[in-house]
């Protein structure tokens, strides 16, 4: 051991095993999924996944616990929930342990809407009807109509609706203010999805895990030719348009920072950061043919193709040849997508129930064998 590494006391922590992840849309999300998962897995963890069919836990309803997969029978003993729900804390506790760890992460508003717009152009009518994100942004209320509000919930404050609020609501100081405190008891930690590394870091230590436990490969990103660039009015106007989203993202970027500078310090952070993304790379080194994500036409294994959805080509990973099984299983948990994992886990934990069809080739095989 170097001098320097002595240095570092002797952790004092047990690793969190309760925990509840708040999936937001187009945040990264995808990413933490994947870090949760292969959590849940290395420690043998229950996951409460989404009953039957389901891809996610009843969105965009409200959450309820018979949205969970033997949510009767198994009660309150599962250890993780983390896909896609609208959060309902009263329901949420019913699932999961009175000592769990809640966090979610936000992204800027301005990227983000970018994102959703590309992301979701074929399913959201005020998307659908103006031919560019800069068209749709110069008079929103002209193509966003609330009567569609269900089909509409991506063009306005997604994040706000996520945490299971109104995203059409007027926003009055005192309504935001009232909503931030509450998001600020039901969580203990959100991260910031501008800063990766270092909410990874931050959570490392929050929940006392390994850096192991926190390396990832950047799923569900889409490639370059498919971002729009937004105009520096359209940038101001996403402000004004999703003004509850732009006060949700600033109070919570300012708290993400004086966390970290409480608990770890930025110098800390800073090599953490630097340790993470050395590891980061050793691992793609070690895993992928090519050294980042291909287009889904480059994907060999079909298997591990991502969901393709609206105008955004979703990247992928190829894995090296020839790699041993142990280290095979390891990289194919690192790029499996989120509904390929979650279809996986489902197999694993309800043996008995119908798969999940996902209209993909799955990787059963290569992956039953533990």
């Amino acid at each position: 051991k170097s001098h320097e590494e002595l240095l570092i006391p002797p952790t004092l922590c047990h690793a969190k095993t309760n925990v509840m992840f708040l999936k937001t849309h187009k945040t990264a999300s995808s990413t933490v999924l994947n870090i949760m998962f292969r959590f849940a897995e290395r420690y043998s963890l229950t996951v409460a996944l989404p009953a039957d069919q389901l891809l996610h836990l009843g969105y965009p309803r409200t959450f309820v616990a018979h949205f969970v997969e033997g949510f009767e029978a198994i009660g309150q003993n599962y250890n993780i929930m983390c896909n896609h729900l609208r959060f309902n804390p009263l329901e949420v506790r019913k699932v999961m342990a009175a000592n769990t760890f809640y966090f979610s992460i936000l992204r800027n508003p301005i990227p983000l809407l970018e994102s959703s717009y590309i992301y979701y152009k074929n399913n959201v009518p005020a998307f659908r009807s103006s031919k560019d994100v800069n068209e749709f942004l110069a008079s929103p209320t002209k193509y966003y109509h609330p009567a569609d509000y269900r089909q509409n919930i991506y063009a306005r404050n997604i994040m706000w609706f996520d945490f299971g609020y109104d995203n059409n609501a007027e926003d009055d100081t005192r309504y935001t203010q009232a909503v931030l405190e509450e998001i600020e008891q039901n969580f203990h930690l959100i991260l910031i999805a501008d800063y990766f590394d270092e909410s990874m870091i931050l959570l490392k230590h929050a929940l006392c895990w390994d850096l192991d436990d926190v390396i990832y490969f950047k799923l569900n990103s889409r490639s370059h030719d498919t971002v729009q660039t937004l105009t520096p009015e359209s940038e101001e106007r996403i402000k004004a348009w999703c003004s509850l989203d732009w006060k949700l993202y600033l109070h919570f970027n300012q708290s993400f920072w004086r966390r970290i500078e409480e608990t770890i310090g930025l110098e800390v952070l800073e090599k953490e950061v630097d340790h993470l993304r050395t590891r980061q790379k050793e691992l793609m080194e070690t895993c992928l043919s090519e050294q980042e994500a291909v287009g889904k036409e480059h994907i060999r294994n079909k298997a591990l193709l991502p969901f393709q959805s609206g105008a955004a080509h979703i990247l992928g990973y190829n894995l090296k040849q020839n790699l041993d099984n142990r280290t095979l299983r390891t990289c194919q948990k690192m790029v499996m997508p989120e509904l390929q994992y979650t279809s996986y886990l489902y197999a694993v934990q309800h043996p008995h129930k119908k798969r999940k069809q996902l209209g993909l080739p799955l990787l059963w095989n290569s992956l039953q064998e533990k």
